[in-house]
């Protein structure tokens, strides 16, 4: 504990019958700038003393918070699985335990199966709570309508056409299934390398229905305690039957969706009820509206059988590494910006980078630009490209992953 300042010394003032009129004047100037050097001494003080009030208020008001916290009684989610007169069954998060537990009143006309509810630990709902939706869709991203557009991808024209004739058409035009008289595919699976633009393929599809594009990676899928994953395989329907029409983009579905084994784990055992509940909910697509399903995987050889049925995924499109012709239109596509010089040529360019892909060609194209830079120069030449070539050589060959911008 710090001790309080002292207090200056009181100022004396001694004034000799004997003094002069001047030393009198003096004296008292002296005693005068002494007063003013203990006044100005005691405000420090003054202020440093308020200063230490306000933070030692705010440390009380802190401890106080903290106190009232620790007396309140811990409270534990829930979720209303059925209800009765007077009584609901709970089943509580964490443990997955149901009790039946009295609920009267106001609150208890207000609850609905699959309400979430605070509980105490003598199992009495105490308050019903929003919707978890928005929270759960953190993991989720939902975009409006996507900025990518068909023009953005380059060297997958019948990848393309394939996704368009799955997933675009029966979207704007429902009537002509219906007029041939089948059903649309319910579900494009599209897999292959990384970076060859499975993503793009799905965000372009989106913005050109101005359709919902809700984006949900695999592993997210893949949750701590029993029966969370197939909650949010759920609860990602419904967020897109809310948003319809919307296009659901699964990405690396073989976290969730890989051969099933014999292990007794609970964690394999979790993954495989996550993937049930995906299968199920596939299965009521007829139901679920303006709704289209695209996955992705770059281990198509890892995919349960069950999944890859037709009725399911209908439609599987590899998406390869470009060939030649592939990576001319993507290097187009992405120097459409830049100042290339003369020496640049992109089919020549484009023959050189066998093996690379979309990915890779856009990190190329970066690379190429920021040698440029390095050198002070605004127009980007043909050895740019070559050294920015070899940087991701060497960094393939090396193993660190490749920066792509």
């Amino acid at each position: 504990m710090s001790r309080s300042p002292s207090l200056p010394d009181r100022p004396t003032l001694d004034l000799d019958s004997d003094m002069s009129p001047d030393e009198r004047l003096a004296a008292l100037r002296d005693h005068y700038s002494a007063i003013l050097d203990v006044h100005d001494e005691l405000s420090d003080q003054l202020d440093a003393a308020r200063e230490r009030r306000r933070g030692l208020r705010e440390e009380v008001d802190q401890l106080q918070r903290e106190n009232d916290a620790l007396k309140t009684s811990s409270l534990y989610l829930a979720t209303v699985e059925e209800v009765g007169d007077g009584e609901v069954v709970l089943k509580q998060h964490g443990n997955n335990q149901e009790v039946l537990t009295d609920v009267g009143g106001p609150l208890g006309d207000s609850l609905e199966a699959g309400d979430r509810v605070a509980i105490n630990d003598s199992f009495a709902v105490q308050t019903v709570l929003d919707s978890e939706k928005d929270a759960r869709a953190q993991a989720m991203e939902v975009v409006e309508s996507p900025s990518v557009d068909y023009a953005d991808i380059g060297g997958l024209e019948e990848q393309t056409r394939e996704v368009r004739e799955a997933v675009e058409a029966p979207l704007l035009d429902p009537e002509q299934f219906e007029t041939v008289g089948i059903s649309p595919p319910t579900g494009v699976l599209l897999h292959g390398p990384p970076g060859t633009g499975k993503t793009m393929l799905a965000k372009a599809v989106a913005n050109q229905t101005d359709a919902t594009f809700i984006k949900m990676a695999g592993s997210e899928l893949v949750q701590k305690f029993i029966g969370e994953g197939a909650r949010l395989v759920r609860d990602l329907f419904e967020l897109a039957a809310e948003r319809e029409p919307a296009i659901i983009f699964i990405d690396e579905i073989d976290a969730i969706a890989s051969k099933r084994t014999e292990s007794k784990t609970s964690g394999d055992a979790e993954v495989q009820r996550t993937m049930m509940q995906l299968l199920s909910e596939m299965d009521g697509f007829d139901q679920r509206g303006d709704i289209s399903i695209i996955a992705a995987t770059n281990r198509f050889d890892m995919l349960d059988r069950a999944i890859l049925r037709p009725g399911r995924f209908d439609r599987l499109i590899e998406v390869p590494e470009p060939n030649a012709e592939g990576r001319h239109e993507i290097l187009k596509i992405h120097t459409g910006r830049m100042n290339l010089a003369d020496s640049v040529d992109l089919e020549a360019l484009a023959e050189d980078t066998e093996g690379f892909t979309g990915a890779e060609l856009e990190s190329l194209a970066t690379e190429a630009g920021m040698f440029a830079i390095r050198d002070e120069r605004t127009e980007i030449r043909r050895e740019d490209f070559d050294e920015a070539m070899a940087k991701i050589s060497s960094e393939e060959s090396a193993g660190t992953p490749i920066a792509f911008y």
